[in-house]
């Protein structure tokens, strides 16, 4: 007998998961045997697009629409994965957004929209599922960074200081959550060929 994928009937949610690095989660995610959601801000053609290639590899996908630092649509997105699922074992935080601006060019306005989506969304989905791991005694959630946070890089200052606060954000949680079964991991890939890492100049990428 086959044994069964190491993620059978895991719950996994995944946010900003319709293209980029959070879509090929939600691909490896399916392959392992789960169960997935993801959520995705603005583009419902690359969400449907996405849909359909995780049907294709047997996966049967929810998707929420909005923004992750917005609370309600947080509130909302978990309460209905709650009453479908029961719960959800995994949140992959990965909902992210930058804008190559020199800081002289960086409006307050700015600052705010990349803190906002990169650290506060983190902030939001965390404590929304945190609910049902700390009854389950388990649970997962994997927030992902950026080696801007680890390395003297030319990279926007209001991005490199949201994945620096995301990375002292997960070690403070890790800690705290940590007594009840929950482990609370960053991962920060390198660059990429899919996602923000298509937007930066070549001379960044050299």
């Amino acid at each position: 007998m086959d044994p069964l994928p190491r993620l059978a009937g895991k719950r996994c949610l995944v946010t900003g998961g319709s293209r980029g690095l959070g879509f090929a989660l939600c691909q490896e995610f399916t392959r392992a045997g789960a169960r997935v959601a993801l959520t995705f801000s603005r583009n419902r053609e690359d969400a449907e697009e996405a849909r359909q290639r995780l049907a294709e590899l047997g996966a049967e996908p929810l998707l929420f629409q909005g923004s992750a630092a917005d609370a309600a649509h947080v509130t909302k997105t978990v309460a209905a994965l709650n009453q479908d699922w029961g719960g959800i074992d995994i949140l992959v935080n990965n909902a992210g957004i930058t804008q190559i601006l020199p800081i002289a060019l960086l409006e307050e306005a700015d600052w705010d929209l990349v803190m906002d989506v990169n650290v506060k969304g983190a902030y939001l989905f965390s404590r929304a599922v945190l609910k049902s791991m700390i009854r389950a005694r388990a649970g997962s959630i994997l927030n992902i960074g950026s080696f801007a946070s680890e390395r003297v890089i030319e990279s926007p200052v209001h991005y490199a200081a949201a994945k620096s606060a995301l990375r002292g954000f997960t070690e403070a949680l890790a800690r705290e959550v940590g007594r009840y079964n929950i482990r609370v991991n960053l991962f920060s890939p390198g660059l990429l060929d899919v996602g923000m890492s298509r937007a930066l100049p070549q001379h960044r990428l050299n």
